[in-house]
């Protein structure tokens, strides 16, 4: 990959969910459990973004993200969600899994780069199934991490 996302375990949750608005308010608590950002911060740059349109990229995944002074590298969060949630994606399928980033304001092609490298990942199907089929978040985990490593090589 070339981008350098953070991402650690504990931002890999399973999470129950009906409604985009709850999965942007509980993406917005991890961020903040996880990497002290404020969530209703976090929360305010999501809805925005999502005002211009649905992050619902398609293929039962949705990458809403925004930016933020509090972050000096792209972030990542991700959820898999327990059943599948109404994105309003262009494909109009159901979402299950949702990437979350948050980029530094003023990172325009980084933060670009980085949506770009999730957008890849999960137009790879077999990739999209592994994290389909990971039973927990640890496995999750694992499977992204795996999928960075190989990509850097």
């Amino acid at each position: 990959m070339d981008v350098n996302i953070v991402i650690v375990p504990e931002a890999v949750a399973l999470v129950r969910a009906e409604s985009s608005h709850q999965i942007l308010t509980r993406l917005s608590e991890l961020y903040a459990e996880v990497y002290g950002l404020d969530a209703g911060d976090v929360l305010d740059g999501l809805e925005q973004r999502e005002a211009l349109g649905s992050t619902g990229f398609g293929r039962g995944v949705a990458i809403p993200h925004c930016r933020s002074n509090a972050v000096n590298r792209p972030t990542m969060a991700l959820i898999k969600l327990d059943h599948p949630v109404d994105f309003k994606a262009a494909d109009a399928i159901p979402v299950s899994m949702v990437f979350g980033l948050v980029s530094p304001e003023n990172a325009g092609a980084t933060h670009l780069h980085a949506l770009a490298a999730i957008s890849r990942m999960v137009r790879d199907e077999a990739m999209l199934s592994a994290l389909s089929d990971a039973p927990d978040a640890e496995a999750l985990f694992a499977v992204l991490t795996n999928q960075f490593l190989r990509d850097a090589a």
